[in-house]
């Protein structure tokens, strides 16, 4: 059912209504056989018990259908008389009679392809309808969701594995870090040679050891004097 077809409906029903409202009786709709009908789709039937009913139940569906979706008839045939109101919609038309002219003219006779149907059937018709489109509407959505959900999880998985590289990038600058702290562990070394050559310079101390040496050497001169004492004696 197309988006023309359901509208064409729901203005249907909503006429069928009016009829209602207005005391119309034996209200029926012709589903018209789309070979036999040249433009309408639907007729819809009514009955008065005189002209004045008529033009009071053509007056309500004209008022009804403007009023809520602002449509009006293309045309409108039998108001002056009263005995037979046609208000043609293009895609459906309705007839208003009083009861014996629709007993004489007798349109559902002549349509003898069309499927007659009480409002109450008509309006289960469309709520079935409306509930079919509803739910293919829904699988739809369904299935677009299920295709496009793969493609997200694939874009995920190949940041995720972007990320990875990244890090190694930056280890990989890291890598100058450690050779700046080897060259500064290097260093030290070159500060070393100053505290030999400080050694160096304190090995001449020990070389003045012998001065002392020739010190004690002059102590046997005092040899003499114990000889002079012995000469005393």
């Amino acid at each position: 059912m197309t988006e023309t077809q359901q509208q064409t409906r729901i203005l249907v029903q909503a006429a069928a209504a009016a009829c209602e409202e207005k005391k119309g009786t034996e209200t029926r709709i012709l589903a018209l056989d789309p070979i036999d009908s040249a433009l309408s789709d639907f007729f819809l039937i009514t009955s008065a018990s005189n002209d004045r009913q008529t033009v009071a139940i053509a007056d309500e569906i004209e008022h009804q259908l403007k009023t809520k979706f602002g449509v009006t008839p293309n045309s409108i045939e039998g108001r002056r008389r009263g005995d037979w109101i046609l208000l043609d919609y293009v895609d459906f038309v309705v007839h208003v009679f009083l009861a014996e002219r629709r007993d004489f003219y007798n349109i559902e006779r002549l349509r003898k392809s069309a499927r007659p149907l009480t409002p109450a059937e008509f309006d289960a018709e469309l709520k079935a309808e409306l509930k079919a489109k509803t739910l293919a509407a829904r699988e739809k959505k369904a299935a677009a969701k299920s295709k496009s959900a793969p493609k997200v999880k694939k874009t995920a998985a190949k940041k995720a594995a972007n990320k990875p590289v990244a890090k190694k990038s930056t280890v990989k600058k890291a890598a100058p870090a450690k050779a700046a702290i080897k060259k500064s562990a290097s260093k030290p070394a070159v500060k070393k040679v100053p505290a030999k050559k400080a050694v160096a310079k304190k090995a001449p101390a020990k070389k003045s050891a012998p001065k002392t040496v020739s010190v004690k050497k002059a102590a046997p001169k005092k040899i003499p004097a114990k000889k002079k004492a012995n000469k005393k004696a």
